[in-house]
C-alpha cells in the first residue's frame, strides 16, 4: 500500500487538486457548528482536506504514511501543521484527545481487521462529547464487483489496491458500536471528470463513554 501512494503521489503530484472535498466542506461545516476546535486526520495526504477545518479556525494533525505526500503537503500547499509520519495502523501517535475525527477514502482501501482497529483506535482518541466522521466508498460505485473478490463487498481491483465497498448494512455492522448517529450518501468528484458515489458515517462519543 505504501508504494501504491509514493508513486501515485510521486507521477500526478497533486493528482486530487488542491480544494477540499464536498464531503471535508460538509465535516469542517458540521465541525464548525458544534464548536470543535481540535482535528485529527489520519490519512490526511497532501492536505487538501484540512484546509477548510484550518480556515474554520480549528487547529488540525495529520497522520500519513508517505513521505512525498508529506512534501507537497509543506511545498504545494504551504502546510506547517503537525503530522505524524506513519501508518494509521500504527495509532495513536500522542496521548492528546480530539473533538473531532475526520478520515476521508481511507477505511475501505483496509483489510478487516485493519478497519476495526481504525475506528476503534479514533474513537478511543475521541474526547468525550467528540464527533468522528468517515468517507467511504459505496457499493453503487460502478467498479464493484470488479477484480479479484476476497470477501464479501471485498476486491482486489490492482496490484496493492484492495476496496471494499460499504452499503447501510456494514455501515451499521461497523461503526454501530462507536456511536454511529447517522450517515447519508455524497457524489464526490473524481479526476478527469465524474463522480463517484461514496457514504458519510457520521459518529459520536458519549459524554460519559
Amino acid at each position: 500500500m505504501t508504494e501504491f501512494w509514493e508513486t501515485a503521489f510521486t507521477e500526478k503530484q497533486l493528482i486530487w487538486g488542491n480544494e477540499p472535498t464536498a464531503s471535508a466542506n460538509l465535516a469542517s461545516d458540521y465541525f464548525a457548528r458544534m464548536g470543535i476546535k481540535d482535528v485529527l486526520i489520519p490519512g490526511v495526504g497532501y492536505g487538501r482536506n484540512a484546509k477548510g477545518f484550518l480556515d474554520r479556525g480549528m487547529s488540525v494533525t495529520g497522520i500519513e504514511i508517505s513521505d512525498t505526500a508529506i512534501s507537497l503537503a509543506r511545498s504545494q500547499l504551504g502546510l506547517q501543521i503537525p503530522i505524524h509520519h506513519g501508518s494509521v495502523a500504527d495509532m495513536p501517535y500522542d496521548s492528546r484527545p480530539y473533538d473531532g475525527i475526520f478520515c476521508y477514502g481511507l477505511i475501505h482501501l483496509l483489510d478487516p481487521a485493519g478497519r476495526a482497529k481504525l475506528i476503534q483506535d479514533c474513537y478511543r482518541q475521541l474526547a468525550p462529547g467528540g464527533h468522528m466522521i468517515f468517507t467511504v466508498i459505496s457499493k453503487k460505485a460502478p467498479m464493484y464487483g470488479q477484480g479479484e473478490r476476497l470477501g464479501e463487498d471485498w476486491y482486489e481491483r490492482g496490484p496493492g489496491l484492495q476496496m471494499f465497498f460499504y452499503d447501510t448494512g456494514s455501515v451499521e455492522r461497523e461503526f454501530g458500536p462507536h456511536g454511529l448517529v447517522a450517515l447519508s450518501e455524497i457524489d464526490e468528484l473524481m479526476p478527469g471528470g465524474g463522480s463517484f458515489p461514496f457514504i458519510n458515517v457520521f459518529c459520536m462519543k458519549g459524554e460519559m463513554t
